[in-house]
């Protein structure tokens, strides 16, 4: 039986191996494709930005005749430099055609991404590489140099105003935009937009150039900006004339276009003159760094017509035997110095000698110059001093806290008042040592003319707190506000609701500025104050240590202040004149 068995195992194994060997001697036989031959349209191609959507130039190929439906073939053109044997290739793939084509803006993206010159003639090396769909049984082209050139592809730059008229008393106030689109499209990298401009007849020989921010695709400009463009195309002030703007597009690969420029006429105003005080105070008084114009303070320009662009002022602390020049702009070309009131250009330092709160005159019309006590106090006959400039000095004097700014708490009655920074009222002569009032009609925070108007009578009497502050060159301000309380409000304080100015403790004026308390607090919580029952009226902040031993206070908004470490009976006292706060 057993050899029963092993005879019919081999003779099916014999039938199975001769119906094996039928089988592959059955199967299709698939012979090898061909390499495929490139041709191109042409081998010089110079597009320009009118080609930009049409077709420059295609590319055909032979069939590879593989052994499948040709619809399924994949083609794969590839483009590099001459020379670096598609190292660094620009691709292209195609699925059953024979043949592809670029448009201009494809083949100039591939020339600005490689960073070709602009207009400068470079060869190309083009080939495909033929597969099935799978990429299986790759073939590679004949290779076919093509001469090219890049193309520059500028913005287009549109302007929302062919004119306008800059004036000195609006000259913050934006005034045109200008648009543009996008240079050099297709282009991978970043590119940078500069805004030129220059004189309609200069071509912009020499043009003055505006940053732009990255990306950005307009630019909005204020009237100061424009006037400033216009003067240096050479519109003298008070002038109107012609000054053409366009756009500068660089690419990180340096290739650079320009748009086509826009006109626009623009009337100018005479330009600010702006003046500095470099000197050996600075550092010692956290004004930059000692002789160094670029971060000294500036002076506050009197902007009355008859001294306009020629009288400057100052509030400002010095120490002890400080030396200083003045310059006009934020370097030394134009500098003074000078003696005995008298300006020079190029002259010998300025100097005090005792340490105190300066005011600084000077006028570059005359040569001249003013050193005297900075002061500033309340006059009229809103306030207790009368109409008497002999009388405000010292008991109705301001703090001086800060340079250009001051602070004073006095009684106001229902009367006319002004500010003044000296003792006697100023005589009309318009020269750096005459005194200075200041007044307004308007409200708490608006603008405050020299020797102008009287403030008007205030709502009612009382206790007010008025603030001078000239940190805005542009814009001395004034703000008033009632003074009769000052709160300590918080969560800090024991046995206080939290952060309800109606039940926080108040504060007992001492006068000069002072306010003082004593009260429990609670380690480790937040405390500010508030000159008033409920939010919204004028309050403190803190201001950082001003390193003797207290803080700093501020009015603008700012971070509470924090108690101390340790819960216990402290004495607060806050010193508006000085703007500091301690507490022990």
């Amino acid at each position: 039986m057993r050899k029963i068995i092993l005879a019919a195992g081999a003779v099916l194994t014999a039938i199975l191996f001769l119906a094996a060997c039928n089988k592959v001697k059955d199967l299709p036989f698939y012979a090898n494709g061909n390499a495929v031959t490139l041709s191109a349209s042409g081998t010089e191609i110079a597009p320009t930005p009118a080609d930009s959507l049409n077709e420059v130039i295609s590319f055909a190929w032979t069939n590879p005749a593989y052994a499948s439906d040709s619809d399924t073939y994949k083609y794969v053109l590839e483009i590099d430099s001459t020379g670096r044997n598609f190292s660094d290739k620009f691709t292209k793939t195609v699925t059953g055609a024979l043949s592809t084509s670029l448009t201009g803006k494809e083949l100039n993206a591939v020339l600005l991404n490689y960073g070709f010159t602009l207009g400068s003639p470079t060869v190309l090396d083009v080939r495909i590489i033929s597969s099935y769909g799978n990429n299986n049984e790759q073939y590679t082209s004949n290779i076919i140099n093509l001469t090219v050139s890049a193309y520059g592809d500028a913005s287009a730059l549109t302007a929302s105003e062919s004119s306008i008229v800059c004036d000195i008393n609006t000259a913050n106030q934006d005034v045109i935009t200008f648009s543009w689109t996008p240079s050099f499209s297709g282009y991978n990298g970043n590119i940078t937009y500069v805004l030129q401009s220059d004189s309609a007849t200069q071509n912009f020989d020499t043009p003055v150039e505006t940053a732009l921010d990255a990306g950005a695709l307009s630019k909005t400009l204020t009237q100061s900006v424009m006037n400033e463009t216009a003067l240096t195309a050479g519109i003298a002030g008070g002038n109107s004339g012609s000054v053409e703007y366009r756009i500068k597009a660089t690419t990180d690969l340096g290739a650079t276009v320009y748009s086509t420029p826009v006109t626009v006429a623009v009337k100018t105003y005479f330009p600010l003159l702006r003046f500095y005080l470099p000197g050996s105070y600075q550092a010692a008084t956290n004004n930059g760094a000692n002789w160094d114009p670029g971060t000294a303070p500036e002076f506050i320009r009197d902007l009355r017509t008859a001294v306009f662009n020629d009288m400057y002022y100052m509030y400002i602390y010095l120490p002890a035997n400080s030396s200083f020049k003045i310059t006009q702009g934020r370097s030394w070309d134009v500098n003074y110095g000078g003696s005995g009131g008298n300006l020079a250009q190029g002259g010998s330092d300025i100097s005090v000698s005792a340490a105190g709160v300066y005011r600084i005159s000077i006028n570059r019309k005359t040569m001249k110059y003013d050193i005297r006590a900075g002061r500033m106090g309340f006059v009229g006959g809103g306030v207790d001093a009368g109409w008497e400039p002999s009388k405000v000095f010292p008991n109705y004097q301001m703090g001086a806290p800060a340079d250009n700014l001051f602070v004073g708490i006095t009684n106001f009655k229902s009367d006319e008042w002004k500010m003044i920074d000296n003792d006697q009222w100023n005589n009309g002569s318009n020269t750096v040592d005459e005194t200075r009032s200041y007044g307004s009609k308007s409200g708490s925070g608006s603008t405050m003319q020299v020797n102008g108007d009287n403030f008007t009578p205030v709502p009612a009497p009382g206790i007010y707190r008025v603030i001078w502050d000239g940190r805005n060159k542009d814009d001395i301000k004034y703000e008033m506000s009632p003074a009769t309380e000052m709160r300590v409000v918080g969560n800090g304080i024991q046995g206080v609701n939290e952060w309800d100015p109606g039940t926080s403790p108040q504060m007992t004026y001492l006068g000069n500025g002072v306010w003082q308390i004593s009260l429990t607090l609670i380690a480790g919580k937040d405390i500010k104050f508030v000159a008033g029952n409920a939010w919204g009226a004028f309050d403190y902040e803190d201001n950082g240590d001003n390193g003797n031993g207290g803080r700093n206070i501020k009015w603008e908004g700012g971070d509470n202040f924090k108690t101390p470490a340790a819960t216990g009976t402290y004495t607060i006292t806050l010193d508006e004149y000085t703007q500091t706060l301690t507490i022990e």
